[in-house]
């Protein structure tokens, strides 16, 4: 009987081996394939998660201060032509009476040269 059992331990001990072995060369292989995927990914020009959300956050910023910087510009042009609408107005109400007594007061006419002798 102790033959038997000696038989049966070392056949035990033989598979638990065996069990051993393929867990380790399943864990290489996966390690291997992990590699080659990063290697197959880098060669396409992806970005990693922490570069996506550091560019993203960069454009939601850009974003941000382009709306500000447009309602900026709208509120300027406003006031720009809401002063340009009475300055409009004041040269063309100057002309007018510039151009009445341009008309009214004409300078003299020149006297005619007087004839050579």
């Amino acid at each position: 009987m102790q033959s038997e059992n000696r038989f049966f331990d070392d056949l035990a001990k033989m598979v638990n081996g065996i069990a051993g072995t393929v867990a380790g060369a399943g864990r290489e292989a996966e390690a291997a394939m992990r590699d080659r995927a990063k290697e197959f990914v880098g060669r396409m020009d992806f970005v990693s998660r922490e570069e996506f959300e550091a560019v993203k956050q960069m454009a939601a910023t850009a974003r941000a201060e382009a709306e500000a910087l447009k309602a900026r510009l709208d509120k300027l042009e406003g006031v720009a032509k809401a002063a340009a609408k009475p300055a409009a107005a004041a040269p063309k109400a100057a002309a007018k009476p510039a151009a009445a007594t341009k008309s009214a007061t004409k300078p003299a006419a020149k006297p005619k040269a007087a004839p050579k002798a």
